[in-house]
């Protein structure tokens, strides 16, 4: 299984469970399971943690396109896919169009080209406002999953302290 990790994951990441300063086990799993082909994210969500110009924009930079892939011939016919379906549905047309224009599009849609499944902290709401990467994915048949599911199918450890 290939997991595909939304913006949320690393700033919320960040910002609380997993700082840099206290945690860098976490981000040492992210690297490794990323060079293993198991977790990696798209270009566009590393140009929304690019923006931050800190400590993450820096580990993104560092990481480059092996992490933040940018998008392939497959996600052509996918972002067409998702457009689809997201004008399709009961959305607000303001809902529709901020969706098309962030990283959640190209997200969902490299997931649905390359059947990966999308980690991300967002849960489905019933609302007309906003399209949450979870809705799509129900939608569109893409399996989306909290980053603590994916911790633990992946038996990921951050122990303290060295082996007994």
């Amino acid at each position: 299984m290939t997991y595909l990790l939304d913006a949320n994951i690393f700033i919320q990441a960040k910002n609380l469970h997993y700082g840099f300063d206290f945690c860098p086990a976490f981000w040492d799993w992210l690297i490794a399971q990323n060079a293993a082909g198991v977790v990696s994210s798209i270009e566009k969500v590393g140009d929304e943690l690019e923006a931050g110009v800190d400590d993450l924009a820096n580990w993104k930079n560092a990481r480059g396109k092996a992490f933040f892939h940018p998008a392939d011939d497959a996600v052509l016919p996918a972002l067409t896919q998702v457009s689809t379906w997201a004008t399709n549905q009961n959305y607000e047309p303001a809902a529709v169009a901020t969706f098309l224009q962030v990283a959640d599009y190209w997200l969902v849609a490299h997931a649905l080209a390359h059947r990966h499944t999308i980690v991300t902290h967002e849960v489905p709401a019933e609302t007309v406002r906003k399209i949450k990467i979870p809705n799509a994915c129900i939608g569109l048949g893409i399996a989306c999953i909290t980053p603590y599911e994916m911790l633990r199918r992946e038996r990921a450890r951050f122990v303290l302290g060295g082996a007994p």
